[in-house]
């Protein structure tokens, strides 16, 4: 006789049938059909070359081999049903793997972690930052926060949070010598900053102004958009950003807008794996939501 086990179908069907004692209540039960769970009953007592029930009255009675082997799948699933109920927990516990870029982690996510925790208590998150971290999504990566342009790639689902917003902002100070009136005399009086990451940036802008971008300077440029965003921030030049990472500064003065956003092609957006998400993402997504809604408020 082979000692290769039966299929786990099988033995499911054998041990609902064995607790119930009732070939239709089992099959209700696994949510099969009466003939299913008959077949697999039949196929099981021909490899095991024994009978595992027998006839009593109008239902059924487990045989002596079929006691036997019911002692111990009724062990069996009970213990593969704890393991899997202990694995769902664990999975559930682990932290949301959140990947976004570093300058939208530390002017936006970060100064309002306090009100995500509040809000969103059960929410266990782990913020991480890597210009790279889209190439990661799906293997340490649960979710990523990042700035596109449409059509996404396949094998990702998108989830749309809100538009781009793009323009200049520059330190207080450096307008004393400059008209905010006029954009183009404005900012060919002003040095101009540029960063790596974004070099399209001021020829959207100057495109959606309907302005020349042959007339724009170029005084400095920096690899990544903070670091941009700091040299602005002591009165280097003016730098182009999106609204959503400079509003504390323009609500407290360090920084002004005086020639407004425009909006780009580009979205916010939550890239995701393809495939069933987890529960998490819904309330994140919410959140999200929310307070980009306030922000653009």
């Amino acid at each position: 006789m082979s000692d290769r086990l039966p299929s786990l179908n099988a033995l499911r069907a054998f041990d609902e049938t064995a607790r119930t004692l009732s070939v239709t209540r089992a099959a209700e039960a696994l949510h099969v059909t009466h003939g299913a769970v008959s077949r697999q009953l039949r196929q099981l007592e021909e490899q095991l070359g024994v009978t595992l029930f027998r006839r009593q009255g109008r239902g059924l009675a487990l045989t002596q081999e079929g006691e036997l082997l019911r002692a111990s799948t009724s062990q069996a699933f009970e213990r593969l049903g704890q393991a899997c109920s202990q694995l769902r927990r664990r999975a559930s516990e682990a932290p949301l793997v959140l990947g976004c870029p570093g300058s939208f982690l530390a002017r936006w996510f970060i100064p309002r972690l306090d009100r995500l925790k509040a809000q969103c208590p059960e929410l266990n998150l782990h913020l991480t930052a890597d210009d790279e971290v889209a190439a990661r999504l799906g293997t340490d990566v649960d979710a990523v926060l990042r700035f596109a342009e449409p059509p996404w790639p396949d094998g990702v689902r998108v989830v749309e949070l809100a538009p781009e917003r793009m323009g200049p902002v520059l330190a207080p100070e450096l307008l004393k010598d400059a008209s905010p009136a006029t954009a183009p005399a404005a900012l060919t009086t002003l040095p101009m900053l540029h960063t790596q990451s974004r070099p399209q940036a001021w020829s959207q802008w100057f495109a959606a102004r309907g302005l020349d971008p042959a007339t724009m300077r170029h005084d400095q440029s920096f690899e990544h958009l903070h670091y941009m965003l700091e040299a602005a921030l002591v009165g280097l030049g003016v730098a182009i950003a999106p609204s959503y990472l400079v509003e504390e500064d323009l609500r407290t003065g360090r920084l002004v807008a005086p020639w407004g956003f425009i909006e780009t092609p580009a979205r916010l957006g939550l890239w995701l794996p393809a495939g069933a998400p987890r529960r998490d993402i819904d309330r994140l997504v919410e959140w999200l939501k929310q307070e980009l809604a306030r922000s653009s408020g």
